[in-house]
């Protein structure tokens, strides 16, 4: 072992001698520079925003699913192995939607076996069950009449949104986060794709984050919660984001919209996916329905149906008024998807798992141009 140098002592009252309190003094000045550095480093690092909403969500969905007695088996399609890493915080891009786009497979990577996907846009309804609202329609499934329904969705918002406040108007999450789309620019997906990843960068976390950020662009305060509700079990998705809404809504009681955000699944009778599309701006995008619940005075227990109905229209005709032909009419029936915790509920399906990621990515930008319309008293009818 090498020996060291003894320090020298001191007495107490004894003074250093020069160089020894020079040399303390200097020792003193390095330290001080660098807690300082530190301090300063810690006050300019971004807060990591996804992190904490995500942590939020995950740890009220953990909560729902220790409550459970039942462990429910994984669904039959169940997603790969979960995401290593959660993703880092996003910084909303106010560009083109170019920032969020993904390369996609080419036909050299088609399967002989490949199954085949059929576009088809889905025009606004006419008859006795729908009603008109702007440019778009509403398809009527509950026994409420027409005239009833017309009368409803022209009454203003239940809600005023607070353009630039710093506290949260609107969360955006997701029941079936683990749904995804297909990767293929080509009309076609792999055999056995079961259309769900727990990667959140290509299932509907991504779409999530397009909306979240062109909300926050445009001066909505909008939270994102990234937490897979529907993994690895996908039974009880909804018990599970029920108790990650009602979570925020307590830590955030500015909270005035929240958005469901799902994607659609359509199949023929032979295995083919309907891929719901149309182009705006020269662009193709995946087509959007809103879905509004009802309250059917026994198992469907909506007593504010009527505030979402009016928040329904008013995103309809927003966005249709906006970009023709890119909304499915608006679907109101007995449903539940726990709109009952405010008066802005909605789920909506942007595209269906027959439409590639980019389609989406897209769909999910105008979707959000359309609510910012809407919710600012923008002109989209």
């Amino acid at each position: 072992m090498r020996s060291r140098t003894p320090l020298p002592t001191r007495q107490p009252g004894q003074l250093l001698p020069f160089t020894e309190a020079a040399a303390l003094f200097a020792a003193l000045c390095i330290f001080a520079r660098s807690a300082v550095l530190v301090l300063a480093a810690l006050l300019a690092a971004p807060i990591p925003a996804v992190q904490t909403v995500i942590a939020l969500g995950q740890q009220a969905a953990q909560a729902q699913q220790a409550a459970s007695v039942q462990a429910d088996p994984a669904p039959e399609s169940a997603p790969e192995a979960a995401a290593s890493s959660v993703p880092q915080t996003v910084q909303a891009l106010t560009g083109s939607i170019e920032d969020y786009l993904v390369p996609l497979l080419g036909e050299d990577a088609r399967p002989a076996d490949a199954g085949s996907i059929l576009e088809k846009n889905y025009p606004q309804g006419s008859g006795e069950k729908y009603i008109p609202c702007g440019a778009g329609s509403i398809k009527n499934n509950t026994r409420q009449t027409a005239a009833d329904i017309a009368a409803e969705i022209a009454n203003p918002l239940p809600f005023a949104i607070e353009p630039n406040s710093p506290d949260p108007q609107v969360l955006v999450m997701h029941t079936h986060a683990t749904e995804d789309y297909r990767l293929s620019a080509g009309l076609w997906f792999s055999p056995g794709d079961g259309a769900r990843s727990t990667d959140r960068s290509i299932n509907m976390c991504a779409v999530g984050r397009v909306v979240a950020d062109t909300l926050n662009a445009a001066g909505i305060n909008t939270l994102h919660d990234e937490t897979l509700n529907d993994y690895p079990s996908y039974t009880g998705s909804y018990a599970n984001s029920r108790a990650v809404v009602q979570q925020y809504l307590a830590q955030y009681p500015s909270i005035k919209v929240v958005l469901d955000v799902h994607r659609d699944a359509i199949e023929s009778e032979s295995g083919s996916r309907y891929a719901p599309v149309c182009t705006v701006e020269g662009r193709q995008a995946a087509q959007v329905m809103i879905i509004c619940g009802c309250d059917n005075g026994t198992t469907v227990q909506l007593p504010n149906w009527r505030q979402n109905l009016r928040f329904a229209a008013a995103w309809e005709r927003s966005m249709e008024g906006m970009y023709p032909g890119f909304t499915r009419p608006v679907l109101f029936s007995y449903r539940f998807y726990n709109q009952d915790l405010t008066t802005g509920s909605l789920l909506i399906e942007i595209g269906g798992h027959g439409n590639n990621l980019n389609e989406a990515l897209y769909a999910g930008q105008l979707a959000a141009k359309g609510l910012a319309a809407a919710l600012l008293g923008g002109s989209g009818a």
